[in-house]
């Protein structure tokens, strides 16, 4: 339905309660722009929920998903403000799994 080529995860926590336009910013604020068909990812400090931004090229969608138990498998190894994805990567991401054990072509290089 949206195409989405690259993945973008916000290594910050964010303020869950912002709406679109705070959203927007922040995206320019930590990765430069906002670029069609990319889709930038942030959670707020408990990791239990999770906001969405794609630009499709024309708009802009903003999507959130609550976990009633757990927290998602965020990255806190990383340096830096943001870390790139696969699509392999966000499925086990959106999924509660441990995503940074999945390398290319969703082979795990890590016990």
């Amino acid at each position: 339905m949206i195409r989405i080529d690259h993945v973008w995860l916000s290594t910050e926590y964010f303020d869950m309660r912002c709406g679109m336009d705070t959203t927007l910013s922040r995206v320019v604020k930590v990765f430069g722009a906002a670029h069609p068909h990319h889709a930038y990812l942030f959670t707020n400090s408990r990791g239990n929920r999770m906001k969405v931004l794609v630009h499709d090229g024309f708009g802009i969608w903003l999507a959130s998903r609550r976990l009633n138990a757990g927290k998602f498998n965020w990255s806190a190894h990383h340096n830096g403000d943001s870390v790139s994805l696969t699509h392999e990567q966000l499925n086990a991401l959106v999924l509660g799994l441990p995503w940074q054990k999945l390398g290319s072509n969703a082979v795990i290089k890590h016990v």
